[in-house]
């Protein structure tokens, strides 16, 4: 496998080019630059850079943040929240009601087995008082 010669790497980024820029017609010079493969590299990278942090600026110091799924006031998100406890603590009841009118059901209906209650109680004995 060929070795890459990182000495000539850095000499290539660091030749100089000229860009000129003429005009057509008279093929004057309008413009010229000097340039470098790593001013190159550089520059554009800045700009790159420079680009990312504006539009991060732009969206999230300006009312566009709330076009962006899932983001809100806090308002919103804590009535959001409430919304939610509400829905499940209503789902819930739903529930019980459910479950109890199936047992009325049941024994409306005479569909319910018939079990004795066999669990004797224990009742706390009452000492009688000395009053």
């Amino acid at each position: 496998m060929k070795q890459l010669d990182t000495e000539n790497t850095f000499k290539r980024l660091r030749n100089t080019y000229r860009l000129v820029v003429m005009n057509d017609d008279t093929y004057e010079e309008v413009v010229a630059f000097r340039l470098s493969r790593l001013s190159v590299y550089i520059g554009l990278s800045t700009v790159f850079v420079l680009l990312v942090g504006l539009t991060i600026a732009l969206i999230s110091f300006s009312p566009l943040k709330y076009y962006i799924p899932g983001y809100g006031t806090k308002e919103s998100r804590t009535a959001l929240q409430l919304l939610k406890l509400r829905t499940d603590s209503l789902d819930q009841e739903i529930r019980y009601k459910e479950q109890y009118l199936e047992g009325v059901k049941k024994v409306l209906s005479g569909n319910m087995p018939a079990t004795l209650d066999t669990i004797p109680l224990v009742l706390p004995k009452e000492e009688p008082s000395n009053y």
